[in-house]
Formats: C-alpha cells, sequence, structure tokens
C-alpha cells in the first residue's frame, strides 16, 4: 500500500462527524503500523451521533480521530438515504482482524487489552492467546480502575509501547480516555471496543446472524442490557434527524 492510500480516506458526513469509506480498514491501519503512525479508531453508530450532540467533547474528539469506521447500522441506513452506497463494519470484527494480524506478526506488534469488569478483560486475552499461538500480549487491566492508579497504568503503556490497545471502556467514556493518554504511546493503534471483551470472554453473545442482517442487533443487545434502554431512545431521534435531513 502506498504513503499516499495509507494516509488519505474518502469520508462522509453523518450529522456533523465523519466517516471514512474504504474497502480494507485493518490493511490500512496495518500499513500506518508500518510507518510507525498512530491512530484513533472511533467505531460510529446512531447512539454515538446523538452523544456527540450534546457533548462537543466527544464530537472534537471524533472529528479529530484518524479512523471512523461505520459500526452502526444506522450509520449506514443514513449514508444510503443520502446516495452512499457502503457496508456495514461492525467494530468487533474490525479489532478481531488486527488481532489476527498481530498474531502473525508476533513480538514486533504487542497488543494490550484495558477495560471490562475484573477478570474479563484477562479471559479475553486468554482466548486470544489459544486462538492465536504468535499473539504477543503486552498487558492486560481490567476497567475499574481508581483514578489514584491511573498514573501507574499510564507509567505501563508509556514503559510496554504496545502496538495496539483495545480500550472496552463504553461510549463516551473510552473515547475520551483514548484522547487524553494516547500521546504515550504516539505510535500504536488505538480503538474503543466497547463491549467485545465481554463477548471474546463469553460473558455476553453477539446477536444471531439473522438479526444482524435485519438491522436488529440493537433489539438483541436490549435484551441483554434492559438497563440500556433509555440510552437506547437514541435511536428513534436519530431515525427523525435522518428522515429530516
Amino acid at each position: 500500500m502506498s504513503e499516499a492510500i495509507a494516509q488519505f480516506l474518502e469520508q462522509f458526513p453523518v450529522l456533523g462527524l465523519p466517516v471514512h469509506v474504504f474497502d480494507d480498514y485493518s490493511g490500512w491501519l496495518l500499513s500506518r503500523l508500518h510507518q510507525n503512525i498512530g491512530s484513533h479508531v472511533v467505531t460510529l453508530n446512531a447512539e454515538m451521533v446523538m452523544q456527540a450532540e450534546q457533548n462537543p467533547t466527544l464530537a472534537n474528539i471524533i472529528q479529530q480521530a484518524e479512523l471512523v469506521i461505520p459500526d452502526g447500522a444506522g450509520v449506514v441506513l443514513y449514508l444510503r438515504l443520502q446516495g452512499r452506497r457502503l457496508r456495514r463494519c461492525p467494530g468487533i470484527e474490525l479489532a478481531e482482524a488486527l488481532l489476527r494480524q498481530a498474531g502473525q506478526l508476533g513480538k514486533s506488534c504487542p497488543v494490550f487489552f484495558y477495560g471490562g469488569a475484573p477478570g474479563v478483560a484477562q479471559t479475553a486475552a486468554d482466548v486470544w492467546q489459544q486462538r492465536l499461538e504468535g499473539l504477543a500480549i503486552a498487558g492486560i487491566q481490567h476497567g475499574y480502575v481508581e483514578p489514584d492508579a491511573q498514573p501507574q497504568l499510564q507509567q505501563t503503556l508509556k514503559d510496554l509501547q504496545p502496538r495496539l490497545i483495545f480500550v472496552g471502556l463504553g461510549v463516551p467514556r473510552q473515547e475520551l480516555w483514548i484522547a487524553q493518554n494516547r500521546h504515550l504511546v504516539p505510535n500504536a493503534v488505538w480503538i474503543g471496543v466497547g463491549g467485545s471483551l465481554d463477548i471474546w470472554a463469553g460473558v455476553k453473545t453477539r446477536a444471531p446472524a439473522w438479526m444482524a442482517d435485519n438491522h436488529l442487533e440493537w433489539l438483541y443487545r436490549l435484551y441483554q442490557e434492559p438497563w440500556r434502554w433509555r440510552r437506547m431512545m437514541a435511536l428513534p431521534q436519530f431515525a427523525l434527524r435522518a428522515l429530516v435531513k
């Protein structure tokens, strides 16, 4: 991949936020890793778009991210209404593609898992280590880090200098945390993976394929996490905004 291609991605706006369009996101990120160019990856969905409307700091982080992928079905449908045809790219699938590439690269591409309840990140890392014998795991940290322990975590990242950093703290916390700390490992790919750690660890499951194919993953997530119903109210708000755009 040429340097020019590695630096530029076409983008389309979704209610003022960018979505980058490319056929091979993981290959693009791998090219940047080879060039020692850091990246913040945002997995954009409708809920995050609506949060960004109320949170200027989050909106600015998304606008400044090197890669914003169309994670949510609502984002894809919005762009299709604007005449832009593109495929959805679930963040968990991009993260898994990056992990497989890291497994092939071995010690030259160590990874760091941060987030989830105590034990979740460790279990997720163990699962991937079993799948990919060549995977180099630089470090693991659950997401319940007290404020006074953050400096130690920051120093650990600075010392280890992992190349891939998966942050599962939920939106918008993970995006804010990445923006605040990515200077510690400037050449890494940082990606907010939300609940992916729970899925890898077997704590939760992904929606069945038929639900994903019919844009109903949000319903399955609500089934697993009924407490999210208030946050899910962002979905009809987003749909209304899309229709009256």
